[in-house]
Formats: C-alpha cells, structure tokens, sequence
C-alpha cells in the first residue's frame, strides 16, 4: 500500500486566490515559479526516515488512533478495501485479525510552499484545541498531519499547525463576506470560531484534529487549508496570534468521496454552484508535479460511520512568510 499524499503543493496563494472575486494570474506565476526550483515530495528523506523508525512511529500513531475512533464509535474493523477503495484511499484489505500497522505503514509525501498572500477567509487568533467540530453537523473526519524538515529530514516537534475549512454547506466561520454563504446579511458570523484551530506537533512532529468533512462553495473544490507556524507562542487565553507563516496550503480529497458524501444530508442542503477537482485550477496546478490528495480509510461500514485520513509533508524552515 502507499501513503497517498495529503495535502496540495498548491498550497501559495491559497487565501485569497482560491476564493471567487480575485485574480489568479499572478499568483498561479509564482506558484509554477516554485514547483519549476523545488523539490516537491520527501522522496529524498525517505531511507534516513525509516532508519529512525520514523515510519514504525507513524504507523503505530495511526494504528492507535483508528482503533481509538473505532471503539469509541462502537465500530468493528473491517473490510475497507471496497467499495469506497478509490485512488486515495488505504487499498489494504483488514479484518478484525489484522494488525492496523499494516494500513498505515509507509511515508508518501508532498511538500508545502512559502505563501504568498493573504486571503478573505483566513482568521488570526485561533484557539489551541484538537476538536474544531463545535455544532457542525457531517460525515465525523480525523486528520493525522506531519511535518518534516526538507534539508534533515527529522520531524519538526513545537511547531504549531492550523486548520480552517468550511462546514458542509459551503460557509466559513469568522467571515462576513461576498461569497461565503449570505455575505453582509449576517454579521454575527464574525464571531463564529467553528472548524478553525491549531494544534502543536509532538516530537514526531504530528498533530491530530477531530472535524468533519467540508463542503464545497463556489469557485473551489473541497479543501482544508493548513498553516504552520515554526516560532510561535500561544496567548495567555489559548489563543495562537502570530504573523509569520511558514508555510500555507490544502488538503484535498478524491472526486468520488465527494460525490459519495455530497449525497448525505447536511450536505445535499449545500446550493452553491458545485466545481469538481478536475475543474480547480490550484488543484491543477498542483497535480502537474505531486499527488495532492489525502489517503484515508473508512472505520465503518460506510462513510456515515467516519474517516480517517493522514499525511507526511515537507517545510522548509529556512523560509517563512511575515503578515
């Protein structure tokens, strides 16, 4: 089995040019700029990685948190290799008797890139929390996020890694908008903290955040943006505020993992204009030079029972970006 990779080496300019209403033409330039001088996986990484038993480690982390979801979810192991076993997802077969090391073995990768600008729906300020859920109804997601340093090879530990999305009619929390959802006629949206947080990586420089899968909005397809912050600090509130990211980028997911959840309530409430992968121009842009998915498995019977869904990517530390 390989680890698909998780997350977009789209990942510049993602604020502001991945959403409606903003001129993509620079950005994209300096996006094709950077995969044209970068490496753009962990390939390279790969042999000093599994000498430090850093691929055991992953698989153990991952093994333990699935059979944590499961039983907590009341949910045997099974069978995951149909019918949602599409590009992306873990095409190991499993049963009860089988060891979930097996599943999350290996260490696929992409590589984040320095962020240029910005965007709309990006919100400073968020709180330190593993569970970004709050009253957001959808199919339960877990993500497993690593970060690797691209010059040592080692995980990156003390590091703080953020995540925002949108819910699953296509809205995001703590923005009033053109676009995102009703716009000016609801301001109290300003202070909706849903599906955004920050979590600090261990010392095999992983975190792991409880959410849901998103929905799509217009313009987009479905995505989860990320941002690491190496240097920084949390407010005496449990509040991270800092201005230099990183690096910044998303998450995306197969065409047919959509279409299977889209068909489930809340998401059919969803009536933005739908854009498919194959319609994205960051997704585009990102699939000319990497794998941008995530690699998932199914715990349950079916999608409604939740997933599980994790990655490897590379930083570079010596680059960082001041707001």
């Amino acid at each position: 089995m390989r680890l698909f990779s998780l997350l977009s080496t789209s990942l510049v300019a993602t604020l502001v040019a991945g959403h409606p209403g903003h001129d993509l033409s620079k950005e994209l330039r300096e996006r094709l700029d950077f995969l044209a001088n970068n490496r753009n996986d962990l390939s390279h990484c790969a042999e000093q990685m599994r000498a430090r038993g850093l691929d055991a480690i992953n698989a153990r982390r991952r093994t333990q948190l699935a059979e944590h979801l499961m039983k907590k979810r009341n949910l045997e192991v099974r069978d995951i290799s149909n019918p949602y076993n599409t590009t992306h997802k873990s095409s190991v077969s499993y049963t009860a008797q089988t060891d979930l090391s097996t599943v999350f073995a290996g260490n696929n990768s992409c590589v984040l890139s320095p962020e240029q600008i910005e965007g709309p729906y990006y919100v400073a300020g968020e709180r330190v929390r593993q569970n970004v859920t709050e009253d957001q109804q959808g199919v339960p997601l877990t993500v497993d996020i690593q970060i690797v340093d691209m010059d040592t090879c080692k995980p990156i530990p003390g590091a703080y890694l953020e995540i925002w999305h949108s819910n699953a009619t296509g809205v995001y929390g703590g923005v009033v908008a053109r676009g995102n959802g009703v716009g000016e006629l609801d301001m109290s949206n300003l202070n909706n903290t849903m599906l955004r947080g920050v979590q600090k990586t261990d010392d095999a420089g992983a975190v792991q955040f409880h959410t849901i899968f998103p929905g799509h909005y217009i313009g987009r397809t479905i995505h989860i943006h990320v941002a690491v912050h190496l240097n920084a600090q949390p407010q005496p509130n449990g509040t991270l505020l800092d201005t230099t990211a990183a690096h910044v980028g998303q998450m995306y997911f197969d065409q047919d993992l959509i279409d299977e959840i889209e068909t489930r309530a809340p998401y059919t409430l969803n009536t933005q204009n739908k854009t498919t992968n194959d319609q994205d121009i960051w997704l585009a842009t990102a699939a000319q030079s990497s794998d941008p998915f995530m690699e998932y498995v199914v715990l349950g019977k079916g999608v409604d029972d939740g997933l599980l869904a994790w990655l490897s990517f590379g930083v570079n530390t010596t680059l960082a970006r001041q707001g």
